[in-house]
């Protein structure tokens, strides 16, 4: 869909920056990160466009999200191409297929940010398409000036499905800053949930 088409049917998004998401989450209880195109960028230095900002929470977590936001933010459910008001704490009463929420003060107001609903557990994360794909959130999740960020190897392998033009940039920008161990994560991966991916090439 076409960016104006979207914002004449579900409104615009306000611009956010990490140190946003870090203020948005300063006192939340559960765990939270950054994901998308904005963890690459803070990992390498190389700087390119966002059209948004990607953090994400556990699943599982929803109450505590609920809890922490409270009567400043409203959350809708968003899936397949709709959305639906959060009126619930137990995240089994999301929509099949939900895998985001979208927050804003009111409907008179421009969306705040697009939340990511991950599988794992406070300990553990898990690939949201194969969960069989794991890690020890300690090592999921790196910091900087208190703003957590996705490890650059998980958020090229939910890249790798897409295959867009910026995806495949954002491959070619990450990978000379993949160490040994990064890249040895990346292709076992690929291999196990992708086979034949073409970056299986580069990463040797």
């Amino acid at each position: 869909m076409e960016e104006a088409e979207f914002t004449r049917l579900y409104g615009d998004w306000a611009p956010r920056t990490p140190e946003d998401v870090r203020d948005f989450f300063d006192g939340y209880g559960g765990t939270w990160w950054i994901a998308g195109g904005w963890a690459l960028q803070a990992f390498t230095g190389v700087e390119r466009h966002h059209e948004d900002i990607d953090p994400g929470i556990l699943r599982a977590e929803l109450p505590l999200l609920r809890a922490h936001v409270g009567d400043r933010l409203h959350l809708w459910a968003a899936f397949s191409g709709a959305l639906k008001p959060v009126a619930s704490d137990d995240p089994d009463d999301l929509p099949d297929g939900c895998g985001q929420l979208w927050a804003r003060r009111s409907a008179a107001d421009s969306w705040e940010y697009d939340i990511l609903l991950g599988p794992g557990t406070p300990d553990e994360w898990r690939y949201r398409r194969d969960p069989s794909v794991r890690m020890p959130m300690a090592d999921a999740l790196w910091e900087r000036d208190g703003i957590r960020y996705l490890q650059p190897e998980i958020q090229l392998l939910y890249k790798a499905r897409g295959l867009r033009d910026k995806d495949r940039a954002d491959f070619d920008a990450t990978l000379p800053f993949l160490d040994d161990r990064r890249r040895a994560w990346l292709a076992d991966a690929l291999r196990r949930t992708i086979p034949g991916h073409p970056w299986l090439v580069s990463l040797g």
